[in-house]
């Protein structure tokens, strides 16, 4: 049997595994960011020693937010006897913050830059400069053709203003278009497809159903909690439902909140968190309320049917992959530190292999979490997997309203360019007349700046913009061109009279 040596420098079985019955898949967002997560690395040392200790171990695991090496190779240890396979993504300044570690060999991997993600001017937050996107990889986990996992781990643009005034909406509805497109090319292929990350996005928005719907995967929370919350309790959506505030328990266990759960403590005050460095362990009641709890972490997977099969009468019978259990897993806490291994908790899901049986048309329709009801329900033509006119024209509306954004701020930083050169100049003629050498000083110092504010907005006007503008251009003509095809040939003549671009994209 030959032995290679996988990404991660360790030593790997390379003959053909045998074919699972189960998978199960974890992702994580472990807050690694460097100089900037409290207690970074006896946490990251911690994550991984819970996930080689569990009972049921993970056979793949997404991470986010692991931009430090030494980090990376801290799991690649304490993992390596149950994920002896790993891939580090490179991008962007500082790194994408994403890998996958893997009990199957990474047969091919590739990392898809977001076309939108950020912009470099908001250089606080970081999302452009880190070059967020997707994380491919291909993993086989038998010898059959179909025995092939296609993995895709992201982290998109994080929410940080509030709507309706969030400006970063089009970012995060833009990456998830281009996540769906990837997602429903694999799963076209008849290959089991698995996509999974911190999506930064509620349950039944927008993005979500981009993702569901064009991507033709399914949630694996909702299939077992269809009537889960969509956000915190104050968030619109949820609110209209007229629930009562969950408890903390019912959020991570109905829920599914990973992110702003009472039981995080990275989500606590000041007052507590100074009692967990003093050695106290500050229990959480259960029935504690959880008004801010939310999820923003996903697992979306597809049935590994291929696509002859699922073109067929939903009636027959049919083989693929079905969700057998979905929870929010590393809740616990770092056994001498006191505090939560991460501001996010896990998501597990367990994939299991099922055939199902014809179905009788007279019976009654079994709920959502049936076997058989999976896989039927990826050869239906439902109505949950398909975008409504409204959705398409809202992210029309919320691509118009931001290209006219973005030429706004393109005009006014070109004027800026402008008037600073014009001020340069000014100030140079000023030196001529100046009575004293520090005056003269003072005059060159202010043009020197006005010069260099001038002209980083002059290069991001004619090259960050503009290119931003081209991709909104080319994300609109996508949406165009996948409407429903009556009134999307009316809508491609409407660009067609404009033009193939506007004079101000040039």
């Amino acid at each position: 049997m030959a032995v290679s040596q996988d990404p991660a420098g360790r030593d790997s079985l390379s003959s053909p595994p045998l074919c699972p019955e189960e998978i199960r898949l974890l992702t994580l967002n472990c807050w690694g960011l460097l100089h900037i997560s409290a207690l970074r690395s006896p946490r990251i040392l911690e994550i991984g020693r819970r996930i080689a200790a569990m009972d049921a171990p993970p056979d793949v695991v997404c991470f986010q937010e692991l931009f430090c090496q030494e980090d990376f190779q801290a799991l690649c240890r304490e993992t390596s006897a149950i994920l002896p396979h790993a891939k580090f993504y490179h991008s962007g300044a500082f790194g994408a913050g994403l890998a996958i570690f893997s009990r199957w060999p990474i047969t091919s991997s590739s990392m898809v830059p977001y076309q939108l993600n950020g912009r470099p001017t908001a250089f606080w937050r970081g999302d452009w400069y880190v070059g967020k996107g997707i994380a491919c990889a291909t993993i086989r986990f038998g010898p059959g053709p179909r025995d092939v996992l296609e993995i895709f781990n992201t982290h998109t643009h994080a929410p940080y203003e509030e709507s309706p005034r969030d400006t970063y909406v089009c970012h995060r509805t833009a990456q998830a278009w281009q996540m769906a497109k990837l997602v429903r090319s694999a799963v076209q292929t008849g290959h089991l497809v698995a996509a999974l990350g911190d999506f930064n996005m509620l349950p039944n928005s927008l993005a979500h159903r981009i993702i569901t719907a064009r991507g033709a995967v399914r949630d694996v929370w909702r299939i077992f909690h269809p009537d889960s919350s969509l956000g915190p309790s104050d968030h619109p959506d949820e609110a209209r439902r007229g629930l009562p505030v969950p408890s903390a328990d019912f959020n991570l266990l109905e829920n599914g909140a990973t992110s702003n759960n009472v039981y995080n403590t990275w989500r606590w005050g000041r007052s507590e968190q100074r009692k967990l460095g003093a050695g106290h362990l500050c229990p959480v009641d259960p029935d504690t309320p959880d008004p801010r709890g939310q999820r923003l972490d996903y697992i979306f997977v597809s049935t590994g049917q291929p696509p002859d099969v699922v073109e067929s009468s939903p009636e027959g019978a049919r083989s693929g992959w079905v969700v057998e259990s979905a929870e929010v897993a590393m809740t616990e806490r770092h056994p001498d530190l006191l505090v939560s291994l991460s501001d996010h908790f896990a998501v597990t899901a367990t994939l299991t292999r099922h055939t199902s049986t014809p179905r009788d048309p007279s019976a009654a329709d079994p709920p959502e979490s049936d076997y058989d009801a999976q896989l039927r329900y990826a050869a239906s033509d439902h109505e949950d997997k398909t975008l409504s006119r409204s959705e398409f024209t809202s992210i029309l509306s919320m691509i118009f309203w931001y290209t006219s954004r973005e030429r706004s701020q393109r005009h006014w930083r070109g004027v800026h360019f402008y008037s600073a050169l014009v001020v340069w100049v000014a100030c140079l003629v000023a030196v001529w007349f100046s009575p004293r050498n520090f005056v003269a000083f003072i005059l060159m110092l202010f043009g020197s700046i006005a010069l260099l504010a001038g002209f980083i907005d002059g290069l991001l006007a004619l090259l960050f913009f503009s290119w931003e503008i081209r991709a909104l251009k080319e994300f609109e003509w996508e949406v165009l061109n996948s409407q429903p095809p009556a009134p999307a040939v009316t809508d491609t003549m409407a660009i067609c009279e404009r033009g193939q671009g506007d004079k101000n994209d040039y």
